[in-house]
């Protein structure tokens, strides 16, 4: 018989786990800086690469809509071919002032969305804002010579981007307020920046007269590195078109009941309908400040409470352990408001900090091409 028997099973008795040490949470500080870091620089290239696109596709848009040219798509109704014309092409515009919208540019091998405005002038305060760029210098569309244009490779929408998918043949259109000019790629090269003599009247032997009617496209090479040459598209005029009769045929598609339609999209994109990023900062700064004082009467700051009553340890050196700790309610709201305040840094940077820095620091201002621009 037994008697009183019970358990002599050890109970666990849970302790708080004791803080890293000082050079440990220095260390963790010391990282977090550094993946800080690294986030903004990939935020700048994001800049870089997409939201000066973003900026030049909304310039572009304004421009296009200042002025009264007629739609090529018909309002997205049928379309006619326009019959290529015969006789000396019409200069148009004949006297174009510096900045002035003198035409836009279509080259289906870029796609059905590419299309870019060309403006008069090839300074970077043009071509960053409005895509491509005429040298003044140069002959106008269809005239005898060489009617040259300029365009970045890389950022600012990247107009030229894909010069280097161009095949012999392909259709390069410029659509001036009255007239089509036709042009068709030959080939290209690859020169020196002092190289000039490509946008000279006859840029295949700039000591005789022209008596071709070329097209110069003039890009950076390489692509995305410092650019120590020049990448050089050629092409030749086939014909030239009345914008009243249609369209041309390279820029035209037809359905399955036979309608012709225009097979470029000029629908903007979403992004370029936000706008300018101080409403997007202050928004979400107003959103943050209202959540934040929602949220501090709801719950208050438990995190806080429970480290100073002892009921959590205190935790280690964290900048961003600290952020999440010092907003107020409970753990998806911390995080909500901790995302948002992120959100509108981020934002800041693109309005404000990186335009500041591709202009006053001389290695970004080398790599970016960017140039302030007064309001």
């Amino acid at each position: 018989m037994r008697h009183g028997t019970h358990s002599n099973r050890a109970v666990r008795v849970q302790t708080p786990q004791s803080r890293r040490g000082p050079l440990w949470q220095a260390l963790g500080i010391v990282a977090e800086i550094l993946l800080t870091a690294a986030a903004v620089c990939a935020l700048y290239i994001v800049w870089q690469m997409w939201w000066t696109g973003v900026e030049a596709e909304q310039v572009q848009n304004e421009t296009t809509k200042s002025v009264n040219w007629s739609d090529p798509a018909a309002n997205g109704g049928d379309v006619k071919i326009a019959k290529a014309q015969e006789g000396e092409p019409p200069v148009q515009p004949e006297n174009p002032k510096y900045g002035d919208l003198i035409a836009q540019v279509y080259i289906p091998r870029f796609g059905s969305q590419w299309h870019r405005n060309l403006v008069e002038g090839t300074t970077l305060e043009q071509i960053n804002r409005h895509g491509l760029g005429h040298y003044q210098s140069s002959q106008m569309p269809g005239q005898i010579g060489n009617f040259a244009l300029a365009g970045h490779r890389n950022g600012y929408g990247q107009p030229l981007g894909d010069v280097d998918k161009l095949q012999e043949g392909d259709p390069i259109i410029v659509r001036t307020q009255d007239y089509w000019y036709v042009y068709h790629y030959t080939r290209y090269e690859i020169v020196l920046p002092t190289d000039i003599w490509v946008i000279a009247p006859n840029p295949e032997n700039s000591s005789v007269n022209p008596t071709k009617r070329m097209i110069t496209m003039t890009t950076c090479e390489p692509k995305y590195t410092t650019p120590t040459h020049r990448w050089i598209s050629y092409g030749e005029l086939s014909y030239w078109a009345k914008v009243s009769d249609g369209v041309p045929k390279e820029l035209a598609t037809t359905d399955s009941s036979g309608a012709v339609k225009f097979a470029i999209s000029e629908t903007p994109s979403i992004a370029s309908k936000i706008g300018s990023l101080d409403k997007v900062v202050y928004l979400a700064l107003v959103t943050w400040l209202i959540l934040f004082i929602a949220a501090a009467v709801a719950w208050r700051w438990p995190v806080l409470r429970a480290i100073r009553s002892g009921e959590r340890r205190r935790p280690d050196a964290s900048i961003y352990g600290l952020l999440v700790r010092l907003q107020p309610g409970v753990m998806p709201i911390r995080w909500l408001l901790l995302i948002l305040l992120l959100f509108a840094a981020s934002a800041a940077l693109f309005q404000w900090t990186f335009p500041w820095a591709a202009s006053n620091i001389p290695f970004l201002r080398q790599m970016s091409n960017f140039v302030a621009v007064p309001e």
